[in-house]
């Protein structure tokens, strides 16, 4: 019964937040068009609303754990769910993101990524999207910003295993910026697909940044290392364990 309870929640929360992303970029719209300033008072209000309902309707608590960059830096982040994207973007001053070519054509969301400065990437063609995208990244960050990559590519389930991508590597060598890694175990709660959202602590974490100047193998490996660590502690700190998701 209980569980009946929480996914009729859980629907009505997802109806809430996706009609109240329309309002929201209904409202702002005359604004975010003629101001970077009005796309980011946007999204950083549907950030904020959405953890806000998260805990009402839901019974999901967000917390941020780290020090927080302000200055110019690649955020490399686990992605888990929608969940992560909102904490980290809401918790920085002015998020960039890599992101699929795709969501540049879905309403709202893609109008306001472009006023954002949010980098596509065409997946389908590897090496050349890669170059393609450090080139624009340098040509987008003639204005101050965290550039956040998803090192994984796509969301990848709690325990589920996925390579980190060179991509990440490319940018940290090519931009010079120190690059911070970000663990999280939001998955655990608002997971990748269906309806169900389950009540708890949703964690992001910032960990200590890897300064410029690593070679690329050694970058990789350290990243990995760092970010699956300590995305494993933040899920067993909520009573998931990660080892035996998939066993």
């Amino acid at each position: 019964m209980l569980m009946a309870v929480q996914w009729v929640r859980s629907l009505i929360f997802m109806i809430v937040i996706y009609a109240w992303m329309l309002i929201l970029g209904i409202v702002f719209l005359p604004y975010a068009l003629f101001s970077k300033a009005g796309a980011l008072r946007a999204c950083k209000t549907y950030a904020r609303s959405t953890m806000w309902l998260a805990r009402w309707m839901v019974g999901i608590r967000c917390e941020v754990r780290g020090r927080v960059p302000t200055n110019e830096v690649v955020i490399a982040a686990k992605h888990q769910s929608f969940l992560d994207i909102i904490i980290i973007f809401d918790a920085i001053p002015h998020g960039k993101f890599i992101m699929k070519r795709e969501l540049l054509f879905t309403p709202v969301i893609g109008m306001y990524a472009r006023r954002l400065g949010c980098i596509p990437v065409n997946r389908g063609k590897r090496g050349a999207a890669v170059t393609k995208m450090v080139k624009d990244v340098s040509k987008e960050f003639s204005e101050p910003g965290q550039l956040v990559i998803y090192p994984q590519g796509t969301r990848v389930a709690p325990g589920a295993k996925k390579p980190y991508k060179v991509g990440t590597a490319v940018l940290y060598e090519g931009l010079g910026f120190p690059c911070v890694p970000v663990a999280t175990n939001a998955g655990v709660f608002w997971p990748r697909t269906g309806v169900m959202r389950k009540p708890g602590l949703a964690i992001v974490d910032f960990l200590d940044p890897i300064e410029p100047g690593v070679g690329r193998d050694e970058f990789l490996a350290r990243l990995e290392d760092v970010i699956e660590t300590r995305s494993n502690e933040l899920m067993r700190e909520v009573g998931f364990d990660p080892d035996g998701a998939h066993s």
